[in-house]
């Protein structure tokens, strides 16, 4: 709460008192995302001067913009859409391949997989508390003509609330600075389930008139905790299906243990920065420009536990669990970029990276010595190319490993085609094969059985995606996946969770199309999942099915100073045998006894825009009454119960 009072007095602050010099204004390259259309979704400054622009008369809303690591350019973009309902949420993000637990800020089954990767490095581990945690493409920069702030605010499950403040300016046309914070805190519905987190951000970014030395830099710190519970017993879930009006108040549940927390925190600084070493002129069709990385990231994951519990399995201690595994890493990388007219733009690029993580003790168990560090040094290359051939844009990148313990490689291309004005077509191609997570190699724990020391070989995934996109008929996506040397976790003969290796190959398709079907002020938005694992399935699980259908209504009233959108959203999957949650290992494990789905989610929204503010009023699960109580985020986890929460997302524009 101190950073979020500190990042609010310094929002008001430069929203008050913060002078910025005039900026050449100019539109942007990109264009705002989410897939936003319609008569009703114009920006209410698109086109007009900024009424509250100091210094800068000229400044339209096309001025402020977003830079992603990769630079692409997006406009910021204020409107209201179907689009920005399905991403008001804790992520920010689009959920829809995403199940969430019952509490805001607890973690979230994945309904759908994507094995496209161009991580070549292995992570701590510990997934299932990385969804709210921002890694280097999250971190956008930005340039803006006026000082910058947008409020999201939503409330949570009972006591609590989520609110992602943030702020940005130009102080001069040359440098940006951005802070920004993101907190949550949520009691929840059920015993010892209460969710709290925060976000910190601050970026800068600088460059030199006429763009020839370019310089970004961010510094992250986040922290992620969460009370455990292990989920309610299986004799409550008679109780809770049965929809005893006596545990309606999801407090009287006693859940498996009420003594555990997880936490993960992590501290990260990144640079980049680039310098033209010759530029291209009318003269001359050729760049070339050199540049360097640096990163460096620290982080830990710890589960604690007041006393043991069967739950786990025997342990060596009968008191003051505490397991904590630790991850440092720093990367630096040399490149050099070549651009030409005809020939296009290729890029090489040396990369170095340092990585220890571990423990502080050795574990002797069974007669066998268990490791407490694993830490080396890891050199790599990477190259890219990018060119347009007549009507076709072709885009690839290659990466892998030099030296080091960690072998690891990818190579992805990308080849786009304008069929027609309405039609594109892409078609991509990717390959990785990357060493396991650290938790997969080697874990330490107070349990006796969670303690492992494993050489396993590298996953590799080769994937092959089609899309058509379509603004009359929508969008079709396409994918066949297929996995060697998977890597999961499941239970052993003696229901112990332990990470495995499937030595076989996996075949995994998808299909998802996603479309609109307007009439008058009436729209249907649509988006289906279909998948299939061909093969391995006992180890791959997944829905065959996933839908989400939004019929809603929009119009504007009060001499258009009130834009209304008002509707219901239907989401569904079918039922499959979905993973377990393993609250030590903050993983998710597969099973294949207990079969979950089948259950739909209807909610109920009135969204309204007024000004640069956004409102959001939803009835969440409101048929959960009347479809039975059968519904459930993992096994022995339910799903959330019917509730109604607010949200806002105000910008403001000094």
């Amino acid at each position: 709460m101190n950073k979020l009072v500190l990042v609010l007095f310094c929002i008001l602050l430069g929203n008050t008192a913060f002078s910025q010099r005039k900026l050449t204004v100019g539109g942007a390259k990109g264009l705002p995302q989410g897939g936003d259309k319609g008569q009703f979704n114009r920006d209410s400054l698109s086109g007009k001067p900024s009424r509250k622009a100091v210094k800068n008369d000229e400044a339209k809303i096309k001025d402020y913009l977003i830079i992603t690591r990769e630079n692409d350019t997006i406009q910021v973009d204020t409107t209201l859409s179907i689009y920005k309902d399905y991403k008001f949420n804790y992520l920010r993000r689009d959920d829809f391949e995403l199940l969430p637990f019952s509490n805001m800020g607890q973690t979230y089954n994945s309904l759908s997989l994507d094995f496209k990767s161009t991580t070549i490095i292995p992570n701590i581990g510990a997934t299932a508390k990385h969804f709210n945690y921002m890694d280097v493409d999250a971190i956008n920069y930005y340039r803006v003509p006026t000082p910058f702030t947008e409020l999201m605010y939503k409330t949570a499950f009972e006591q609590g609330h989520v609110l992602d403040a943030f702020f940005t300016v130009n102080t001069s046309d040359q440098f940006n600075l951005s802070i920004a914070y993101k907190g949550m805190r949520s009691l929840g519905q059920y015993q010892h389930i209460l969710s709290s987190t925060g976000n910190f951000r601050f970026t800068t970014s600088y460059n030199t008139k006429g763009n020839r030395y370019k310089l970004r830099t961010h510094i992250v710190m986040q922290d992620i905790l969460n009370q455990e519970n292990g989920g309610i017993s299986d004799v409550d879930l008679t109780s809770f299906e049965s929809g005893d009006p006596e545990f309606t108040d999801r407090s009287l549940f006693d859940p498996l243990f009420e003594n555990a927390e997880s936490n993960l925190e992590g501290r990260r600084f990144h640079m980049d920065q680039s310098y033209i070493i010759k530029a291209r002129d009318s003269l001359n069709s050729n760049q070339i420009s050199i540049g360097n990385l640096l990163t460096f990231e620290d982080k830990y994951y710890q589960f604690t536990q007041d006393s043991n519990n069967p739950f786990f399995g025997s342990a060596f201690v009968s008191s003051s669990i505490s397991d904590k595994s630790t991850f440092e890493s720093f990367y630096a990388e040399l490149n050099a970029r070549y651009s030409n007219e005809t020939l296009g733009a290729f890029k090489a690029s040396l990369g170095y990276n340092n990585y220890n993580y571990g423990y502080n003790s050795l574990v002797i168990l069974n007669n066998q010595t268990i490791t407490n560090r694993l830490l080396g040094d890891v050199v790599s290359f990477g190259g890219a190319y990018e060119n347009k051939i007549g009507a076709l844009d072709v885009k690839g990148d290659v990466g892998f490993n030099l030296t080091g313990n960690l072998e690891g490689g990818f190579v992805n291309g990308d080849v786009s085609y304008a069929i027609s004005d309405d039609i594109a077509a892409k078609a991509s191609v990717h390959i990785n094969s990357k060493a396991p997570d650290f938790n997969f190699q080697l874990f330490q724990s107070d349990y006796m059985s969670y303690n492992w020391q494993n050489n396993f070989k590298n996953q590799q995934t080769k994937q092959l995606a089609i899309a058509l996109n379509s603004k009359k008929f929508g969008i079709l996506q396409l994918d066949y996946s297929t996995i060697d040397n998977y890597l999961y976790f499941s239970k052993n003969e003696d229901a112990a969770v332990k990470p495995f290796q499937y030595n076989g190959t996996l075949n995994y398709i998808r299909a998802k199309f996603s479309n609109e079907i307007s009439y008058k002020r009436f729209a249907l938005n649509n988006t289906i999942l279909f998948q299939s694992v061909l093969d391995g399935d006992e180890v791959l699980n997944i829905p065959q099915l996933v839908s989400r259908q939004t019929f809603y209504y929009s119009n504007e009233f009060f001499k258009k100073a009130l834009f209304l959108q008002t509707g219901i959203t239907l989401s569904y999957f079918s039922s499959y045998t979905m993973n377990g949650y393993d609250p030590l290992l903050a993983e998710f494990y597969t099973q294949n006894i207990t079969e979950i789905g089948d259950f739909p989610r209807i909610d109920f929204f009135i969204n309204a825009k007024i000004s640069q503010a956004r409102i959001y009023l939803k009835a969440e699960h409101f048929n959960s009454v009347l479809t039975g109580y059968d519904y459930y985020s993992a096994p022995n986890y339910p799903y959330r119960d019917f509730t109604i929460r607010f949200g806002i997302v105000w910008n403001f524009f000094l």
